[in-house]
């Protein structure tokens, strides 16, 4: 019933950058706070940035920030990631979550999108 739709992936080289873009339904991106997680192989997926629904606040995993930036737009539930500066450790599959959905282990995930940084 839920959907949450990634894209925006691909192969880039280290330094470079991309924008991420998740396509919410309505029901999981009015929730207080909408976040991006990622995933590498053989890796517990993990936090990577939140944004509240209200006021906009903005939270980074100490691995991305000053190079990753979350922002989102109500209107049309959408929910984005700027990444820039990118490095090699920041490969993984990303998805977009809301995080109290996220704790739970019958948490909803889409299909992410496949990030690569390789030279």
């Amino acid at each position: 019933q839920v959907q949450l739709v990634e894209s925006g992936g691909g192969l880039v080289q280290p330094g470079g950058s991309l924008r991420l873009s998740c396509a919410a339904s309505g029901s999981i991106f009015m929730l207080p706070v909408m976040g991006w997680y990622r995933q590498a192989p053989g890796k517990q997926r993990e936090f990577v940035a939140t944004i509240t629904t209200v006021g906009g606040r903005t939270n980074y995993a100490d691995s991305v920030k000053g190079r990753f930036t979350i922002s989102r737009d109500n209107a049309r539930n959408m929910l984005y990631l700027q990444m820039n500066s990118l490095k090699p450790d920041d490969s993984a599959v990303y998805y977009c979550n809301s995080p109290t959905a996220a704790a739970s282990k019958f948490a909803y995930w889409g299909q992410g999108t496949q990030v690569t940084v390789s030279s």
